[in-house]
């Protein structure tokens, strides 16, 4: 994954997301499905990998204390994650 340009790998963040938040949802209604439990926390580790990629590469995804950053402060630097190139 760490082969990924910048576009593909926000694109697979996404998608991890989606499903992250939908076996949440799922859970909801459906809180002693162990199988979907250890589905979404296998899902919550990738995406938290891939964040980390991502940030290492190409600076923060989100602010206010969710994500570290490096001198100098990079959160200004365009183009910011949801406006692609």
């Amino acid at each position: 994954m760490e082969n990924m340009d910048r576009e593909e790998l926000l694109r697979k963040i996404q998608e991890v997301e989606f499903a992250c938040i939908d076996f949440n949802l799922y859970l909801d209604t459906h809180p002693n499905d162990e199988k979907a439990l250890r589905d979404y926390n296998t899902l919550a580790n990738e995406a938290m990998k891939l964040r980390k990629i991502y940030e290492i590469n190409y600076g923060p995804l989100t602010n206010f204390g969710f994500s570290l950053t490096q001198y100098p402060f990079a959160w200004l630097n365009e183009p910011w994650p949801w406006e692609g190139k």
